[in-house]
């Protein structure tokens, strides 16, 4: 009989699989079991820590083959860096095909791959195995902007017409781990990183609830990306001596923009505008996101939180991400998201992929909508390094490396 919890094991053990482990503590039908990561100590951290948060009997395995192969684990949450994905993916897909393991599901978070190639290899991987996958963005399941285009296209758009403009921006100070600094291993600088999030959320708002995202068809974008503090000497310097990237020799963008231009199932144009950026000092994480039609609009900034603190210079502490994450100072007035797992969408994006992968619903993403994602973050890419619009998709998208993973931008 198969049984009606799913147990989940995780590749990753740092930053982002914590944000997934907090969340399923709202999640009923599902135990953590699992973590791997090549590092040990790491692994057995993190499984600990699922452990203290009563959300599953969390250990942690020697391999992924391992991971895959214990009948106690049905579903995989890849939460690994950029350039460990193929790898990490073949081991699941081995392990499955030579019948030493089955899997019920994989959830992928972003970006699927570095490249249109890599995500079309890794689709292609997932698939000949025959296991369901679910791509992870947790923007699209955050409370506000469930509930803001549900009631927008209930009460708007029904009475006076759909959304043409949408806007989403996600912003904070740079990122925790060395990895993403690097062009080369995250697969390009804040472009690549946080763009993903935010085309997507524009892409969804602008769709009707129930409609497909294809509905909406891309047919020009225009890309911009500029380094705007990380390669000033001081800062350059900064981020040399914390995290081992140079970039006064292979530089990253820390600052990009997005302009897609979509074709609506009535054939008028809808505009997606997104903003992402590694050089935004304020209290932390800023996500936002925007949308308006002909009688309506609505707007979300996760740092409107409905909770403040104010703490004088008298007050000394550590510096942490105890109030917001990303967060940059420990003193002042600054606000407080109570509990980003939930107000980011982890949660309930967490709960809907597990009863996908129990049987209960359809995906609402999967891994031919990263596809979609990598195609649109490398057409922006193209765009900036031709410095002018393009048609989408453009010429040699499926070859196509952007110059910053290659190691050879120069702002």
């Amino acid at each position: 009989m198969t049984s009606p919890r799913l147990g989940i094991g995780f590749i990753g053990s740092g930053f982002n699989t914590r944000f997934h482990m907090q969340a399923f503590r709202g999640v009923r039908d599902a135990d953590v079991l699992g973590v791997w990561s090549p590092n040990a100590k790491h692994a057995a951290s993190a499984a600990r820590f699922a452990r203290e948060l009563d959300v599953g009997a969390c250990r942690a395995y020697k391999s992924i083959a391992d991971m895959v192969a214990d009948p106690a684990i049905d579903a995989i949450w890849i939460n690994g860096p950029n350039h460990a994905r193929i790898e990490n993916v073949e081991e699941i897909v081995d392990t499955v095909r030579s019948g030493r393991g089955t899997l019920r599901g994989i959830a992928c978070e972003k970006p699927l791959g570095r490249t249109v190639a890599e995500a079309r290899q890794l689709l292609k991987l997932v698939e000949s195995a025959g296991i369901m996958h679910g791509y992870l963005e947790n923007q699209l399941f955050a409370p506000q902007v469930v509930r803001g285009h549900e009631l927008t296209w209930k009460r708007g758009a029904a009475t006076t017409g759909r959304p043409y403009l949408a806007r989403a921006a996600e912003e904070h100070s740079g990122p925790h781990m060395p990895w993403f600094w690097s062009g080369v291993l995250q697969g390009g600088g804040v472009l690549n990183d946080m763009m993903c999030h935010s085309v997507l959320v524009v892409r969804h708002l602008l769709t009707a609830p129930g409609e497909p995202l294809s509905a909406l068809v891309p047919r020009r974008i225009t890309g911009h990306i500029a380094s705007l503090k990380w390669t000033q000497p001081k800062y350059a310097k900064a981020l040399r001596q914390s995290s081992g990237v140079d970039y006064t020799q292979a530089p990253s963008e820390d600052f990009a923009s997005v302009t897609v231009e979509f074709e609506t199932p009535e054939g008028r144009v809808a505009i997606g505008e997104a903003t992402t950026s590694w050089s935004f000092v304020g209290p932390g994480l800023r996500l936002s996101a925007e949308l308006l039609g002909p009688e309506y609009s609505m707007r979300w900034n996760s740092l409107e939180s409905g909770l403040d603190l104010f703490f004088s210079r008298a007050v000394k502490g550590k510096a942490g991400e105890d109030l917001v994450e990303k967060q940059n100072a420990e003193v002042g007035q600054m606000p407080v998201v109570a509990d980003e797992a939930v107000a980011y969408g982890y949660e309930a994006e967490d709960r809907h992929f597990v009863r996908a992968f129990l049987g209960k619903e359809a995906p609402k993403l999967t891994w031919h909508d990263g596809l979609e994602v990598v195609q649109l973050l490398m057409a922006a890419y193209q765009s900036a390094e031709q410095g002018k619009t393009l048609a989408f998709p453009p010429r040699g998208l499926d070859k196509f490396v952007p110059a910053v993973a290659q190691g050879r931008w120069v702002p």
